[in-house]
């Protein structure tokens, strides 16, 4: 049984008390940081349940391994069972301010006359209101594959790939090889990869496909190996698309990372494309993903959180704006304003009426006509 399938168990045995308990201790801790005890608890929930009835369900709570109590506190922080059952069960999600949303439109509507700038601006305007580091990128949606190969003759032990992709896009690259070659062998190349290379995703050229090439043109030199190397590289860079990370620095203004050698590790992990590339993504648009601690695979994210959102951008394109923080999140509010910044450029990049846009993001957001724009400064 996965951390998920267990949390969802744990969160169908809970009673509505335990429930409203496991929110407090939650909501208290992700503000103060200090492990939560019953009086804070009896506090915010501001009824007529004793401290003594709170305590035996927190110790409940802790032997169902939703929270913790660290040293010999009286107090508990919740577990990452915990915040999953939070995420999924008892969240309730946060009404952006005024302040909030003018700050994004008025950045978005800054960044909308060139496509590139709006993308790359979202990594910064997550950042800037969530203080966790984030990140933007855009990818391809369906299959990209290689249209067309030309080989350039250059001399005796150099030539040039050219590749024109499905998207259009043309890509090229020098080779310098230590073996001869002729203009023969590189039209023969053509020919053979043109055939047998074009139409197809990076996971099909396999070493049996370039195996059977270099049969086919009687290559024993590695060119046709340094060919389907560079196809398998432009094809797999096409479908990730290029991340912009915002923000790395802010992680040091966290307790949870005060520990610098674990803080460098983590800005490591994140100033790697490809890595970044691997985290977990939404399956459709307007989806938001949450991974928190030990769901995350790598070891770096063990103990952090990842919240990431997909949205249309236009010409075949999606976007991603995600953050990544300490489980002690503030689930609710990154939620609200990633999907807020998401809708509002895949509103521009489809050509909506700025103007017009709140509203249609409120409602579009969330389906409920309490979720949105809220007139306070929370």
């Amino acid at each position: 049984m996965t951390a998920f399938d267990a949390a969802e168990d744990n969160a169908m045995i809970l009673s509505e008390r335990k429930k409203a308990i496991l929110r407090a201790v939650i909501e208290q801790y992700v503000e103060t940081v200090e492990p939560v005890g019953s009086k804070a608890v009896a506090a915010q929930l501001g009824s007529s349940i004793s401290s003594a009835t709170i305590r035996n369900e927190m110790a409940e709570l802790e032997a169902l391994g939703l929270l913790e109590q660290p040293h010999t506190s009286a107090g508990r922080i919740p577990s990452s069972h915990g915040y999953r059952i939070y995420v999924n069960e008892l969240m309730r999600l946060h009404k952006l301010s005024t302040v909030d949303t003018h700050e994004i439109n008025n950045a978005l509507l800054g960044k909308a006359a060139e496509q590139a700038q709006l993308l790359s601006e979202a990594g910064n305007i997550a950042s800037r209101l969530t203080l966790y580091p984030a990140y933007a990128m855009a990818s391809v949606t369906g299959v990209i594959s290689i249209a067309r190969f030309d080989f350039i003759y250059v001399d005796a032990s150099t030539f040039i790939i050219v590749t024109l992709l499905s998207n259009d896009s043309v890509k090229n690259k020098l080779v310098h090889v230590t073996s001869i070659i002729s203009p023969e062998i590189l039209i023969k190349l053509g020919a053979v990869f043109n055939a047998g290379f074009t139409g197809i995703p990076e996971e099909r050229i396999t070493p049996a496909l370039i195996t059977s090439t270099e049969r086919a043109v009687g290559d024993t030199m590695g060119i046709v190996a340094i060919i389907a190397a560079f196809t398998i590289e432009l094809l797999c860079e096409a479908k990730a698309g290029q991340a912009k990370v915002a923000g790395t620095m802010s992680l040091l203004n966290h307790p949870e990372y005060r520990d610098i050698e674990k803080a460098q590790r983590l800005i490591r992990y994140l100033s790697d494309d490809k890595e970044l590339a691997r985290l977990p993504s939404p399956s459709s648009s307007g989806e938001i993903k949450i991974t928190i601690g030990p769901e995350n695979l790598v070891e770096e994210l063990k103990d952090s959180s990842v919240m990431a959102v997909r949205y249309e951008a236009g010409d075949g394109m999606q976007g991603l704006i995600g953050v990544v923080g300490p489980t002690r999140m503030e689930y609710s509010k990154v939620a609200s304003k990633l999907a807020y910044i998401a809708q509002g450029i895949s509103w521009l990049l489809s050509g909506g009426d700025y103007a017009h846009i709140g509203a249609e993001k409120n409602n579009s957001m969330t389906g409920d006509d309490d979720i949105g724009q809220d007139e306070s400064t929370q």
